[in-house]
């Protein structure tokens, strides 16, 4: 088993990584994708897509690993599509469990005050799901989750 990478992702992050890199180029490897071809990517992805606040960029990072991971990349496989989303939306699920939305706005609470995840929580979390459920048996278990990642 390799080591787990949750805490390489938040140091991606420390170095200056958004947070969708700090996710794909953690893992980017195991999928045949090269670390410049992640960061490349993953660019526009920070602050919440482009820096609009919608969707965390971590979790953007997972599932475009979940597709990269799942899809077989024929576009007219119709089931394998289905699959991949279906992928996608039970990470989806399982991050907004954990955090209680998948806005970034929300999450860092700028409207309201009230911050529910900050970025290396959130970060820490799609690694998590990605060791868990997309290679899941290849890496050791991590640390339980902490509020104050």
């Amino acid at each position: 088993m390799l080591k787990s990478r949750v805490h390489e992702a938040n140091l991606r992050h420390q170095r200056g990584y958004n947070c969708a890199q700090s996710v794909v180029c953690t893992y980017c490897g195991l999928l045949n994708m090269s670390e410049a071809d992640a960061l490349r990517a993953m660019e526009a992805f920070a602050g919440g897509i482009a820096g609009s606040g919608s969707t965390c960029g971590a979790l953007c990072g997972l599932l475009m690993l979940a597709g990269l991971k799942n899809s077989n990349g024929d576009v007219n496989d119709r089931s394998g599509r289905g699959s991949t989303v279906q992928l996608g939306r039970q990470l989806l699920n399982r991050f907004k469990a954990w955090n209680g939305s998948d806005v970034c706005r929300e999450l860092k609470g700028l409207e309201t005050g009230k911050v529910l995840r900050k970025c290396p929580g959130c970060i820490a979390d799609a690694a998590r799901l990605a060791e868990e459920v997309l290679f899941a048996g290849i890496f050791e278990p991590y640390a339980p989750r902490t509020e104050e990642e």
